[in-house]
């Protein structure tokens, strides 16, 4: 299956700054690209309250447009990009979620208008990054220009999911040409009574920190030989500030839909809402494909 990269678009700059980047994302994976636009019912439903009354609400003519000159802006900046589109009968959140099934990627953007009212900074964005069926690229509009020459950014903490963040960090890392850079996010250390205590914690936590990001990046290794892997331990007073401070110097930042230690509740709980929403570069928030 040819799954594609899938956008959700409204016409708002949030949402075209997201089919941009995942205009980027198809040509990279040699995949095409799909632009889908759930609209709502008038009342505000995706479907009727009684469909045997009312029906199911029609296609918009004015967003078909919209979605065919994206289409058609994309194709000519990005040659050799194969674009599609659909309008889908549903709120926002379902729409991306139904379509995540089958693609191999969903791109969402921080803000929009109509359909994506609120997306990742209210429920929207946080439904279909915990709920999708496939990885989610997460992006908000640029404040500064993003160096696509960056590294990739994957935070590990030893858990399954942060493997899972590894082994897709590795692959983006791999089609972008560029390093690939593990961090392991640390407590600070400064709350022990003593200097004993202190020094004590530090060299836990550097052995720890060691182990866990030497065992992943043999596992990368073994998969990507001649990918360039870095490691980079940090301490900060929580995983979500580590990553967003750390993200300042990627392109592209990696997380495990949940993980132990720094990573617990990553995703549903304030940890991933923090990463998504300020993280200085896209999110990729790492999910399972369908078996």
């Amino acid at each position: 299956m040819n799954r594609p990269v899938v956008a959700g678009v409204d016409g708002s700059p949030s949402s075209l700054v997201a089919a941009e980047h995942a205009a980027r994302a198809a040509l990279l994976r040699s995949r095409p690209l799909l632009l889908v636009h759930g609209y709502l019912h008038p009342l505000g439903y995706g479907v009727p309250l009684n469909p045997y009354d009312l029906g199911v609400p029609a296609p918009s003519a004015e967003a078909q447009k919209m979605l065919e000159r994206t289409a058609a802006d994309l194709a000519d900046r990005w040659p050799g990009l194969t674009v599609e589109v659909r309008q889908v009968a549903g709120g926002p959140g379902a729409t991306m979620i139904e379509e995540s099934r089958q693609a191999d990627l969903v791109v969402v953007g921080s803000r929009g208008l109509g359909g994506f009212v609120g997306l990742l900074l209210g429920s929207v964005g946080a439904q279909v990054a915990a709920h999708a069926h496939c990885p989610v690229l997460v992006v908000r509009p640029d404040e500064q220009p993003i160096d696509m020459d960056a590294p990739v950014l994957v935070g590990v903490d030893g858990s399954e999911a942060s493997r899972l963040a590894a082994g897709y960090g590795a692959a983006e890392a791999t089609l972008r040409k560029v390093p690939l850079v593990l961090v392991h996010v640390g407590p600070p250390g400064e709350d022990r009574a003593t200097p004993e205590e202190v020094e004590e914690s530090q060299a836990a936590y550097q052995a720890e920190a060691v182990r866990l990001l030497a065992d992943a990046s043999a596992a990368v290794r073994a998969e990507y030989p001649d990918l360039v892997v870095r490691e980079h331990p940090v301490r900060a007073a929580g995983a979500a500030q580590g990553l967003i401070e750390a993200s300042g110097t990627a392109s592209l930042l990696v997380v495990g839909t949940r993980g132990r230690h720094g990573f617990t509740g990553l995703l549903l709980g304030s940890v991933s809402q923090a990463v998504i929403q300020h993280a200085h570069c896209p999110v990729l928030v790492a999910h399972r494909y369908p078996a």
